[in-house]
This record gives C-alpha cells, structure tokens and sequence, in this order.
C-alpha cells in the first residue's frame, strides 16, 4: 500500500519548494539580509525561482532568476508573468559552478542570494513541516512509514525527511536520481553534491530514465487521475522498483509538484501534433 503527499496543493509555484523558499525568506526577512537591498538573484530550474517570484511580490522585492539552458519553456513564460528578470545561461544543469556564478553576480550587484542548495533553512523547512505533518497524517490512521521514496534534487527535502524519520522510526528512505546522460526536471544525479544528502541515512538510491520519469506520470494519470510532474513521475518507478525488495508495508511517495509545467514534455512524448 502506498500513499502520495501532494505537494502540488502548496499555492505559489503549486510544488514542495514554497516550504523551502517561505521558510529562507522569511528567516532572511528576520535577520534583515533584504532590507537594505530589496533584491534577491537565484539559480533555479523551474519551482523555486517561481516561489520566490510569486513571494517577492507579496514583500515588495525584485527578483532575477538564473536558469540551466534545457529549461522548460513553461517556466520561462510563469516567471515572466509573475514580473521576474530571467536570465537564461549557458549551464546545461544547477552544478557547483553555477551556483558560485550566482553568488558572484549577486555580490557584485548588492542583490542577496539565498541559495538553495547551501542555505540550511531549506532543509529545516521540510524537517519540521514537510516530516511533521506526514508523521501526523498517517498517525491519523494509524499508520507508520515503513518505506518513503523522494527525489535528489538540492537534497533539502529528502534529508529533512529522512533526518526526521530515522530518529523515531525504522523507515527506509529511498532517493531518486536521474540515470547516467538523462535530465529530468527538479532532481539532479549525486555527483553535483547535493549538501544535506550526505548528512543523512539514505538506505537506497534508485536510477530513473526520462522515459521512465513521463510513464511515471502517464500511469498515474490514468490510473488514478492525478496529474503529477516528471520528478513525481520518477518516484513512481522508483517505487515499481524496489517494493518486491522490501516487501508490504506502508509506502510514502512525496510527489513534489503537478505536471501542468511539463506540457510540451508530455506532448513530445505522446507524439502530438
């Protein structure tokens, strides 16, 4: 049996990063970091940069979001609309150079940065909340995790996840990686060093193709009527493909947005026209 934690309910990017993004804004907005500046510049590849978008707003704050060139054109087109500066570079992923490239541009322009995949209130988002109210939901029918399958992306909500977990429970984590040469959106292989993964017990890591990632998707759109995202896509093969190793129990899928963005993946893939 398993249970899917629809992250997509979230209302600013319709994805998990708004715990993320709402958790480091507001930290930042406390401590003062922006109020001198009133700028904040970030790498993002999709669900961050439109959170923090969508937030920067509500506080009255320019944005600048630096995008990996295979971005999807959604994207591109939501964070111009929520009034942001884009900036397109020539990283074909979020990598450790790109994120220094961020940093400098942030520095040399007075703009603050928050960064994501360093920033340590990221992981605190999903320790305290994401975690938290999964405990409390299954405790609601009685229940506990045996096995919770996430994806690897800034590692922010799988180690929070995880972190949480291990301390009161035997759950295994499962991670979730794009297989060797593939991208797909919002996860990112190990070799980028995602921080807090390797802060963590991660039981299993499983290798998804893109391919795999859209009949992910496509599966549980007609089978449940869902419409989930690519990296929701690749939790749900992951899951085919270890639940015979680890048997019954109860499975956590974190689904982290829908798939509304990944239109013209699913249009490619479906053949259209």
């Amino acid at each position: 049996m398993y249970f899917a934690k629809l992250e997509f309910f979230n209302p600013f990017s319709r994805s998990i990063k708004d715990r993320a993004v709402f958790n480091m804004l507001m930290k930042a907005l406390e401590r003062g970091d922006i109020n001198g500046t009133k700028r904040l510049f970030e790498a993002t590849s999709g669900n961050v940069g439109i959170s923090l978008a969508a937030l920067s707003n509500v506080f009255g704050i320019e944005f600048r979001a630096y995008l990996p060139k295979p971005t999807p054109k959604a994207t591109q087109v939501l964070l111009k609309v929520l009034g942001a500066e884009v900036v397109m570079t020539e990283f074909e992923t979020i990598d450790p150079s790109m994120v220094r490239y961020v940093q400098e541009e942030a520095r040399k322009a007075g703009a603050v940065n928050l960064n994501q995949f360093e920033n340590d209130d990221n992981f605190d988002a999903h320790y305290r909340f994401t975690a938290g109210e999964i405990d409390e939901q299954l405790k609601g029918i009685g229940k506990t995790p045996d096995v919770i399958i996430a994806g690897i992306g800034t590692s922010g909500h799988i180690a929070g996840i995880a972190s949480y977990f291990k301390e009161r429970y035997d759950t295994k984590v499962v991670g979730v990686v794009p297989a060797k040469g593939e991208k797909i959106p919002g996860i990112k292989r190990l070799e980028t060093r995602p921080k807090w993964y390797f802060q963590v017990e991660v039981d299993r890591v499983v290798e998804v193709t893109r391919e795999e990632a859209i009949e992910g998707a496509i599966r549980v759109a007609r089978g449940d009527g869902l419409l989930i995202g690519l990296s929701s896509g690749a939790v749900v093969k992951a899951y085919e493909k270890v639940s015979e190793e680890f048997g019954d129990g109860t499975y956590v899928l974190i689904f982290p947005d829908d798939g509304f963005k990944y239109v013209e993946v699913f249009e490619s893939y479906l053949g259209m026209v």
